[in-house]
């Protein structure tokens, strides 16, 4: 190597949802719930979910082929994949070796990196893992992935419509058109009991859903705290605010939880002094609110987002057309909210726009980070990755299920959840082309997929313990 790598982020950007969708405000008239509960109230649209035919691996199977195939990267590139997933298939088998298959064709053995689990901050645990190995001495000069991939299921009951399902592969390397500013990185870490998962028998969580949006927002505010004195110590006490970002994404549960967080952000400049005079003249009735108060203050909140409306319409909704329509993708979401800006803008961002990317994982753990834009060529660009996504498309290739089908197969994914010996119900009808689906779990547990496009991915076991991918389209 000449040197070390010089600009180092995401070089592409693939996401997988499910075809199959549930509207929100179909489940609103099922759930015998006031019109507007979840639309409103929530801020989501639809719902995407999964079949029993589909799982995190079959999504994570998807969105790496096809990210390897739109961009021609040939699978021996790969040096290092990282998986960030909290949907458990197994306690100990990582997700990230059933993936090896599609590497393993080549004869590539040699990928560094597994899982990595807490909550919905596991895709940021694994970008930041990758980035980290790049920007190291290790680096062998190859191209780094990650994964993130969850499906989001509740009990029924008042969480089931912040569910949803999804995977995002990104392509990490140097010279990227969305780097990492690694000056810009605010962590914040803590023992909380705000949202887990602590029943080995059942997917679905424990939540405390008002624990958890405080335990968010607050880290929220200390991450934007920490990262504006970054700011200001590397730029001689220039005050930092959101003046200086083009884009905020927020990982996002639901979408009214992001209107909350941009109000937050707006409100820790008003704290600070550093926000406009108009936003600093609506929120001076509030200047005496203590921290902890401010977190329960119906009455600041409201002045928050209502002060911050036009901000969010600048900065932030750009990046809420995805998450509306698929729901919380886990640690997936975050990226999907990025990918939603660049398909807005049809990648059409100025060269040195920053984005603030804030990730959240209950339990918790939480990052606020920042991308800056570059203009680059070729398929490794803004407008390139814009043109692979595709996302209309994924849109209008959807299959829109009524409520009490949903409900009937999160039924049945119930009984299933840790089973054997059986093969799926669902048939392959609804898939979009190119989509890997589970085709049975044998009496051992071993999971078994294939392509809908006709690569078929051999359950057999060879005399070394894994599996081989044959390419027959």
């Amino acid at each position: 190597m000449a040197g070390r790598p010089e600009h180092v982020g995401i070089l592409a950007l693939e996401v997988y949802f499910p075809a199959s969708r549930v509207l929100q405000a179909a489940l609103e008239a099922h759930d015998g719930v006031s019109a507007g509960k979840y639309t409103i109230g929530l801020g989501q649209d639809a719902m995407a979910f999964c079949s029993d035919n589909e799982d995190v691996i079959s999504m994570s199977l998807t969105v790496v082929q096809n990210l390897l195939d739109k961009y021609g990267v040939d699978p021996a590139q790969i040096g290092r994949l990282d998986v960030g997933s909290e949907t458990v298939i197994d306690k100990c088998k990582s997700i990230k070796t059933c993936l090896m298959p599609l590497f393993e064709a080549c004869g590539n053995e040699d990928v560094e990196g597994v899982d990595s689990c807490n909550a919905c901050y596991g895709g940021t645990a694994a970008l930041l893992n990758v980035v980290n190995w790049i920007e190291s001495t290790a680096w062998d000069g190859r191209y780094g992935l990650v994964v993130a991939a969850d499906s989001a299921v509740y009990a029924a009951g008042n969480a089931r419509p912040t569910g949803g399902a999804g995977a995002v592969a990104m392509l990490i390397g140097p010279d990227a058109p969305l780097p990492l500013d690694r000056s810009l990185t605010a962590t914040h870490m803590a023992h909380t009991y705000d949202f887990y998962k602590p029943k080995l028998a059942s997917e679905y969580p424990v939540v405390d859903g008002k624990l958890t949006q405080t335990c968010y927002l607050s880290a929220l505010d200390k991450c934007y705290t920490r990262l504006a004195a970054k700011y200001e110590k590397r730029h001689s006490g220039e005050a930092f605010s959101l003046e200086h970002v083009g884009y905020v994404c927020f990982h996002s549960p639901y979408n009214k939880l992001v209107q909350k967080s941009y109000a937050r952000l707006v409100y820790q400049d008003f704290s600070r002094g550093a926000g406009p005079p108009d936003v600093q003249a609506a929120l001076a009735p509030f200047k005496d609110v203590t921290l902890e108060a401010s977190y329960t203050d119906r009455d600041l909140e409201k002045a928050a987002v209502a002060a911050s409306r036009a901000g969010y319409g600048q900065r932030v909704a750009a990046g809420t057309l995805i998450p509306k329509q698929t729901g919380n993708m886990y640690t997936a979401s975050l990226y999907n909210s990025l990918a939603s800006v660049l398909h807005t803008t049809r990648g059409a961002i100025p060269a040195g726009t920053r984005f603030l990317l804030f990730s959240y994982g209950s339990g918790l753990a939480a990052t606020l980070f920042a991308l800056t834009a570059r203009d680059t060529a070729g398929k490794f660009s803004l407008p390139g990755i814009v043109e692979r996504l595709d996302i209309e498309g994924r849109f209008a290739a959807r299959t829109t299920v009524e409520p009490a089908e949903f409900a009937s197969t999160l039924e049945l994914m119930e009984r299933r959840y840790g089973a054997n010996d059986f093969v799926p119900e669902a048939q392959t009808d609804c898939l979009y082309p190119g989509t890997y689906y589970l085709t049975k779990v044998d009496d051992l547990y071993r999971r078994f997929y294939a392509c809908k496009t006709g690569r078929k991915l051999e359950g057999d076991l060879i005399a070394n313990g894994g599996t081989s991918l044959q390419n027959g389209h």
